[in-house]
C-alpha cells in the first residue's frame, strides 16, 4: 500500500490522532495513575502568559522540551468535547516553541488545549493545558496567596506568581502584608515607608508587595488587600481609635473582647464594633489610604469567627452576623473595589451573602469535618446567594502532621480537590506553599513533584470544564448500578466508604454525573489530619447502566487522573430506559456527561433492541500491551471490513472481512510482533466508515 498524502496525512493528524492521544500509563502507588506531563518524554513545561483572558484578547503560549526537536507541534483548542479552533507549529530544531491564538469572543468560557508533537511522521508525545477567556474574575473564583513580604528581586516574585499561573489562580489574598490591623499603610500615601514591621514583626517591604501586586497583574490576576474588619492594636488610641467603639464581653464594659496572640508578636487583637458608625468611618477611611497607595484590586475582609456573648459600650448586645452585611454595603460604596469577606465555620454567610460581595468564602472548621460536609457548604453557599456566588472553601490539609514536617500526603490532597471541583466550589491552598495551618506563613510541608504536576491536572481540569462544574448547574438525581468483572459495586448518592459516590447535576440537555472513589478510602474526613488517606485502586471498565427517561443522544467522559483530561467519547447501548457503557477508568473522580435528546417525549426503543446505527467505539484498554478489544455495532446484516494501520496509513492486520449480523461484535487484536506506536483501526460497512486510534506499547 502505497505511504499516504502530505495533505491527507496532515488531516489524518488533525482529525484523528488529536482526539484523544493516550499516552502511558502512569505507576507511581504514591500519587495519581493518570497520563501526566511528569511522565513526559519530550514536554518539559507548558505554559500560559495569564491565568484568565478577556475575549479576543491574545493568549501566548510557551513549551520547553527536554531535548531539541524538529517536528510539528499539533494544536487543538477545545470547548468541551467539541474542537473549535486547530493550529499547527513547526518546531525547528529547537527546545522551545511559542505561539499566540485570539481567545473566542464569548465571555466566560474555558477550554482545554491539547498538543500533539510529531517529528518524522510519528507522535512522540502528548500534553494538556486549560484557558479561561472571562472578563470577570469573580466569576470563576480560583483563590490563591501569598503570606511573606521580605525584599525579594522581581525574577524571585515572577518565578511565584508564574507557579500560581500555571494552576490558573485568578486571584490572590495578601495575607497579613499590612503595617497594624487599625493602620495598615505604613507611612504616607504619597510617601509610604519602604518596610514595616507586622503583627508578627516580621519586616515587610513595600518593594516586595508592589512587585506581587505588578506581578499578579501582568498574569490577568487580581491583588485583594487583606486586613479584618474589626482589629485595633492595642495601641490604637494613639492612632485616633475611641475605646467606646470597643466590643466588650459584659454590659458594664469592663472588659474588653480580644484576640490573645503570642507575647512575641507586636500586639493582641482588640475587636471593635462593626456597627459602629465612628468604627466604620475610621477604618474605611484607612483602606481608602491603602487603595490610593497600592494599585490593590479589592479586599479580603477576615474575621476570627464565634466570639461569645457581645455588648457595646453602652450595654447594648449586638449580634455580630447582624452587623456584616451593613459594614459590607459602606464598604463597596465608601471603597468602590472587589471584596469578599471570610465566613470561619460558616459564621454569618448567610448575613453575608446578602452584601456586594463578589464570592462566598468559607474557613472550613469542625463540625465540618467530612466530605459531604464540603458539598453541604457549597450548596448552602449557593442557596445563601440564590446561585449568584461561587464559592472558595480555605480548607487546611494534613493539619497535625504538618507540626513535624515533611511532604503532603497526595491521596488526601486529590480526593478533597476533587469532591470540592466536583460540587462546584475552588479550594484555597496554593501560594509560596501550600496551605496545611490557618496562620498562612505556616509551611512545615511541601508539595512533592508528582503532587504538584497532579494539582496542574486537576486546576486544568476546572478550567476547561467550569462550563458544567461551575456554571449555573442545577442538582440532579440519576440511579447508577456498577458491575466490575461480574462484581457489583455500589454507586450511592451519598458518601460511605466502601462505595462509588456518585454527585449528579442537570444543565440544559446534559446531565453531569461525577464519580468519586471511596472503594478504598479509610476515612471520610477530608482534612486527612495525620496524612493517612490511602491511594485508591485504580477501577478499568466499569460497566455502568443508568436508568434515563429520555433518549441518550451521547454520552462521553473526562477525569484529571485521566489522558490529561482530555474528553473521551464513549460508546453505549439504549434498551428502553436502560444505557449502558463502558467507563475506560477511575481513579479518585471522574466526569461523565451525559446528552439528551429534548426533543423526544419518552425513551424510545429500538426494534428489537438492536442499534438504530452502525457504531465503532474506542478500543479498550488503550494503551495496550499486547492485546486489546475493538467493540463495534450494526443496525443490519452487512459486509464489514475491519482493518488496522500503521501511521504511515500502510495496512498491518485484517481483523474481519466477512458478511455479518445485526447487533453488537467484538475482535481481539493482538499486536505482540509490532512495534510500539499509533495505530488505527477502521471500520468500513454500506454507507458507513469510522476510523478510531490506538496505542501499542510494548
Amino acid at each position: 500500500m502505497k505511504l499516504i498524502e502530505p495533505r491527507f496525512k496532515l488531516i489524518l493528524f488533525l482529525e484523528l490522532v488529536i482526539p484523544v492521544f493516550l499516552g502511558a500509563a502512569k505507576a507511581d502507588a504514591q500519587s495519581s495513575s493518570y497520563v501526566g506531563t511528569q511522565q513526559s518524554q519530550w514536554f518539559k513545561s507548558v505554559a500560559t502568559d495569564k491565568a484568565r483572558y478577556d475575549p479576543l484578547s491574545d493568549v501566548n503560549f510557551v513549551v520547553l522540551f527536554k531535548r531539541q526537536v524538529v517536528g510539528r507541534l499539533y494544536v487543538v483548542y477545545q470547548y468541551l468535547d467539541s474542537a473549535v479552533n486547530r493550529d499547527t507549529i513547526l518546531v525547528q530544531n529547537s527546545d522551545s516553541v511559542s505561539w499566540t491564538w485570539q481567545a473566542p469572543d464569548v465571555d466566560g468560557y474555558g477550554y482545554m488545549v491539547e498538543l500533539f508533537l510529531e517529528s518524522s511522521d510519528t507522535l512522540l508525545d502528548h500534553a494538556n493545558i486549560a484557558v479561561d477567556v472571562s472578563s470577570d474574575w469573580t466569576k470563576f473564583p480560583r483563590y490563591g496567596f501569598l503570606s511573606n513580604y521580605p525584599y525579594m528581586s522581581r525574577n524571585s516574585i515572577d518565578s511565584v506568581i508564574s507557579n500560581l499561573n500555571r494552576y490558573h489562580i485568578n486571584g490572590i489574598q495578601f495575607y497579613d502584608w499590612q503595617y497594624k490591623h487599625n493602620e495598615p499603610l505604613a507611612g504616607t500615601v504619597q510617601n509610604p515607608s519602604p518596610t514595616w514591621h507586622d503583627i508578627a514583626n516580621r519586616t515587610n517591604y513595600l518593594s516586595t508587595v508592589e512587585g506581587y501586586i505588578n506581578s499578579a497583574h501582568r498574569h490577568g490576576m487580581k491583588a485583594m488587600n487583606y486586613n479584618l474588619l474589626y482589629g485595633a492594636y492595642a495601641n490604637a488610641y494613639q492612632d485616633g481609635v475611641n475605646v467606646t467603639w470597643s466590643l466588650f464581653r459584659d454590659p458594664n464594659h469592663q472588659s474588653r473582647t480580644f484576640f490573645q496572640l503570642p507575647s512575641s508578636w507586636a500586639s493582641s487583637l482588640y475587636i471593635m464594633d462593626p456597627s459602629n458608625s465612628d468604627w466604620k468611618n475610621y477604618i474605611y477611611a484607612q483602606e481608602r489610604r491603602v487603595f490610593l497607595a497600592l494599585p490593590f484590586d479589592g479586599w479580603h475582609v477576615d474575621q476570627l469567627g464565634y466570639l461569645g456573648p457581645q455588648w457595646n459600650y453602652n450595654g447594648q448586645t449586638v449580634d455580630l452576623p447582624s452587623t456584616f452585611t451593613s459594614f459590607l454595603s459602606g464598604a463597596r460604596t465608601q471603597l468602590n473595589v472587589d471584596l469578599v469577606m471570610n465566613a470561619v465555620g460558616q459564621y454569618g454567610q448567610s448575613q453575608i451573602a446578602q452584601a456586594p460581595v463578589d464570592f462566598l468564602y468559607t474557613e472550613v472548621w469542625d463540625p465540618d469535618s467530612t466530605y459531604a460536609d464540603l458539598v453541604k457548604i457549597i450548596n448552602d453557599n449557593t442557596a445563601y446567594s440564590n446561585g449568584k456566588l461561587k464559592s472558595v472553601l480555605a480548607a487546611y490539609m494534613d493539619y497535625d502532621f504538618s507540626s513535624g514536617g515533611g511532604f503532603f500526603n497526595t491521596p488526601g490532597v486529590l480526593l478533597t480537590d476533587a469532591v470540592i471541583f466536583a460540587a462546584g466550589g475552588d479550594h484555597l491552598e496554593l501560594g509560596e506553599h501550600m496551605l496545611s495551618r490557618e496562620y498562612f506563613p505556616y509551611s512545615n510541608l511541601q508539595m512533592s513533584s508528582l503532587l504538584q504536576d497532579d494539582l496542574a491536572h486537576y486546576y486544568d481540569f476546572l478550567v476547561a470544564y467550569e462550563n458544567l462544574l461551575r456554571d449555573g448547574e442545577e442538582p440532579s438525581s440519576l440511579s447508577i448500578n456498577a458491575k466490575l468483572n461480574s462484581a457489583s459495586i455500589v454507586i450511592s448518592p451519598s458518601s460511605s466508604l466502601g462505595k462509588i459516590w456518585s454527585l449528579v447535576t442537570a444543565k440544559g440537555n446534559e446531565q453531569i454525573v461525577s464519580l468519586i472513589n471511596l472503594t478504598k478510602a479509610n476515612s471520610l474526613a477530608w482534612r486527612d489530619t495525620h496524612a493517612t488517606q490511602t491511594t485508591p485502586d485504580t477501577l478499568s471498565g466499569l460497566q455502568l447502566s443508568l436508568k434515563v427517561s429520555n433518549k441518550v443522544l451521547k454520552i462521553w467522559t473526562a477525569s484529571p487522573d485521566f489522558y490529561d483530561g482530555s474528553p473521551v467519547d464513549l460508546p453505549f447501548t439504549q434498551s428502553g430506559s436502560t444505557v449502558s457503557f463502558i467507563l475506560p477508568s477511575l481513579l479518585y473522580w471522574d466526569m461523565i456527561v451525559v446528552q439528551y435528546d429534548t426533543t423526544a417525549t419518552s425513551v424510545e426503543t429500538s426494534l428489537n433492541g438492536l442499534p438504530e446505527s452502525f457504531f465503532l467505539s474506542q478500543n479498550y484498554p488503550n494503551p495496550f500491551n499486547p492485546s486489546t478489544t475493538i467493540s463495534y455495532e450494526l443496525s443490519a446484516m452487512s459486509f464489514v471490513s475491519l482493518k488496522v494501520y500503521d501511521v504511515l496509513g500502510r495496512e498491518v492486520a485484517t481483523l474481519v472481512s466477512s458478511r455479518q449480523s445485526a447487533g453488537a461484535h467484538t475482535v481481539i487484536f493482538n499486536a505482540a510482533n509490532l512495534p510500539s506506536g499509533v495505530y488505527f483501526y477502521r471500520l468500513t460497512a454500506p454507507g458507513f466508515v469510522k476510523t478510531e486510534k490506538m496505542v501499542l506499547m510494548q
